[in-house]
C-alpha cells in the first residue's frame, strides 16, 4: 500500500506546494484534511492544470481547485471492490475513510494491478528536414542531434522508458537510415520499435495513415524535437478523465509588445486609451497529442495532413477535444539558439535522469 501519510495537505497549502508534493509522489494525488485527519477533497495533477487554465496563480490555497467530492473507499472493503471503484469512475487513486471520514490509507490502480508498463503506442515524429539547424543537419537528423552527451531522441526514449511506455513507432523521412542504424528495433534498449517510412512529406499527422496495426489504446503522438519533463501518464490519465476523442498539450505564451499601445474611437480620432507596453498571453500548441484509436483511423492516406488539421475535424463535427497545460519543463528545438538553450540547461534538467 502506498505511504498515504506522504500525500497529506492542509487546505491552506499553497498550490505550489501540491506540485512539488504530486512530482515527487508515486500517487500521484494530494489529500486535502483538516486537523484531524477528516478528508475534505482532493488535488490530482488534473486539478492543477484545470487551475493552469483559469490562472489560478499557484500561490492560491489548495481549496480554490480540489475536487470537494472525491470518489473513496471504505475502511474493510475487499481489494476487488477497489478495483471495480476505480475502473468504472476512470480513476487511477482512491483514498480509503474510516468509519468517522478519516483517511486511514490510499490505494491505486497500480498497486491494484501491479502494473509497470503501458501498452499504449507512442509515436515520435522525426521526418522533418531541420533546415533552421543547418550545417547541423546537413548529414544528420535533427532528432540525432546530440544535446549533452546523447541524441535527443534517445533522451526522449529514456525519458518515455521510464514511464512505462515500451512500444514506439518512428516516423522517419529526411536521412532515416541514420535514424534506424542507431535505434534498429529497440531490443538494446529493452523496447520495440517500428518504422513508419515516408516516401515524401505528410506533415506531422499523416505518417499516422502508416501504422499498419489499429491501435486499441490511445495513441501518443510526439514531436521528436523536444525536450521536456512531461510525464506523459498524466497526459493520458487527463484525456481519459475528460473523455476527450483528442487532446494537445499547450504552453503558456506571453510577449510584449515594445511600444505604448494607443486605442482610439470608432471616429479614429478621439484617444480613448493608452496601453504602456501590455504583454498578451497565449495558449500554444506544446507539439504532443492523446488520440483516440478512431480518430487515427480517420486519418487520410498518402496525403500531407497536419494535426491542427485533425482537431478543425473534430471540432467541426462536434466531438469533444481537450487542451492539457504543459507546466514542466518544455523547450522545441527548432533554431540554433534554442539548440544552445538545451545543451546549456541538459545538465541541471535531466542529469538526475
Amino acid at each position: 500500500m502506498t505511504k498515504w501519510k506522504s500525500a497529506l495537505i492542509q487546505p491552506t497549502a499553497p498550490i505550489a506546494e501540491a506540485i512539488r508534493m504530486i512530482d515527487v509522489s508515486a500517487s500521484q494525488i494530494c489529500l486535502v484534511v483538516d486537523a484531524e485527519g477528516s478528508l475534505l477533497g482532493t488535488v490530482t495533477d488534473g486539478d492543477i492544470r484545470r487551475g493552469i487554465l483559469r490562472s489560478i496563480p499557484l500561490s492560491g490555497a489548495v481549496s480554490t481547485i480540489m475536487n470537494a467530492a472525491p470518489v473513496v473507499g471504505r475502511l474493510g472493503q475487499p481489494r476487488e471492490t477497489f478495483q471495480t471503484l476505480m475502473r468504472g469512475r476512470r480513476i487511477r487513486q482512491l483514498p480509503i475513510l474510516d468509519q468517522g471520514g478519516r483517511v486511514c490509507n490510499l490505494v491505486t490502480l497500480d498497486e491494484l494491478l501491479d502494473a509497470d508498463k503501458l501498452d499504449n503506442w507512442v509515436v515520435l515524429m522525426a521526418g522533418g528536414l531541420g533546415t533552421r539547424l543547418r550545417p547541423l543537419t546537413e548529414t544528420t537528423p535533427k532528432p540525432m542531434l546530440k544535446v549533452g552527451s546523447k541524441p535527443l531522441l534517445e533522451i526522449i526514449l529514456d525519458h518515455l522508458i521510464k514511464q512505462g511506455f515500451h512500444r514506439f513507432y518512428v516516423s522517419v523521412n529526411y536521412r532515416g537510415d541514420v535514424i534506424k542504424d542507431h535505434l534498429s528495433d529497440g531490443s538494446s534498449l529493452g523496447i520495440e520499435v517500428r518504422y513508419l517510412d515516408e516516401t515524401k512529406r505528410l506533415g506531422t499527422a499523416g505518417p499516422l495513415s502508416l501504422i499498419a496495426e489499429p491501435p486499441t489504446e490511445p495513441l501518443v503522438v510526439m514531436n521528436a524535437d523536444l525536450l521536456t519533463k512531461l510525464d506523459l501518464r498524466q497526459m493520458l490519465a487527463f484525456h481519459h478523465e475528460h473523455e476527450a476523442v483528442a487532446t494537445l498539450a499547450v504552453r503558456d505564451y506571453e510577449f510584449q509588445v515594445p511600444y505604448g499601445v494607443v486605442i482610439v474611437n470608432n471616429d479614429a480620432v478621439e484617444v480613448a486609451a493608452l496601453d504602456e507596453k501590455p504583454v498578451h498571453h497565449f495558449l500554444v500548441n506544446a507539439g504532443i497529442y492523446v488520440l483516440e484509436p478512431e480518430v487515427v483511423s480517420q486519418v487520410p492516406k498518402d496525403t500531407f495532413h497536419d494535426m491542427p488539421d485533425v482537431f478543425k475535424a473534430l471540432m467541426a463535427a462536434g466531438r469533444r477535444t481537450a487542451a492539457f497545460p504543459v507546466r514542466e519543463y518544455w523547450l522545441d528545438i527548432g533554431r540554433m539558439d534554442d539548440f544552445a538553450q538545451a545543451n546549456r540547461e541538459f545538465l541541471r534538467e535531466f542529469a538526475e535522469n
